[in-house]
């Protein structure tokens, strides 16, 4: 459910954005969203169609891109990319890794007219 802030907070950057900027309407939301990060994509556009009605950004798009994860192996020194709940390296398999990306989240630009 913490998907639920997430979206009021895109939506207020969204806003506030486009208000400093003097646009009329938010045309399209850039999102990335690490794939460590816990936030499912699929319910962040679900409650953004509800929390945005009436504001201008009501109807923006929301593109959200996911970052994978990339960890550093304290044994072999490799990165690599890994999937979800298998933190290992991708080169030799230690588990001994350190997380370099994936839990990232943010508004990463607007499109506005």
């Amino acid at each position: 459910m913490h998907e639920l802030a997430l979206t009021e907070s895109i939506l207020r950057i969204a806003v506030e954005a486009a208000k400093e900027n003097q646009a009329q309407k938010v045309l399209e939301i850039r999102i990335k969203i690490g794939a460590y990060s816990g936030v499912v994509p699929q319910y962040i556009q679900e409650y953004f169609n509800i929390v945005s009605r009436g504001s201008i950004a009501e109807n923006a798009h929301l593109l959200i891109e996911m970052i994978p994860a990339r960890v550093e192996c304290g044994s072999c020194g490799a990165v690599t990319e890994v999937e979800r709940f298998r933190s290992k390296c991708g080169a030799c398999g230690s588990t001994d890794v350190k997380l370099l990306s994936g839990r990232e989240y943010y508004v990463d630009s607007l499109e506005v007219e």
